[in-house]
């Protein structure tokens, strides 16, 4: 994976959820774009959300090590 389609998936609109798998088996659940990160060599992912959707920890997930994004069901507002 690259930054460029990174950088994309976090951008598209409307914003679909998704979920990186790394090659040591961890998987990491993006459900908002603000969640992660991208630089050069790293996505960094949000992880541990409270109730106020601030994340009480971050991961590191170097770009080299992605080995798949699996796309998430949408929680659309029911309303």
């Amino acid at each position: 994976m690259t930054t460029t389609m990174f950088r994309d998936l976090l951008r598209q609109r409307p914003f679909r959820p998704f979920r990186l798998v790394m090659s040591s088996g961890e998987s990491y659940d993006v459900r908002h774009p603000e969640m992660a990160w991208v630089t050069h060599n790293d996505i960094f992912v949000g992880v541990d959300l409270a109730d106020d959707g601030v994340p009480a920890d971050a991961r590191i997930c170097p770009l080299l090590h992605v080995t798949t994004v699996e796309p998430l069901p949408s929680h659309g507002r029911k309303g």
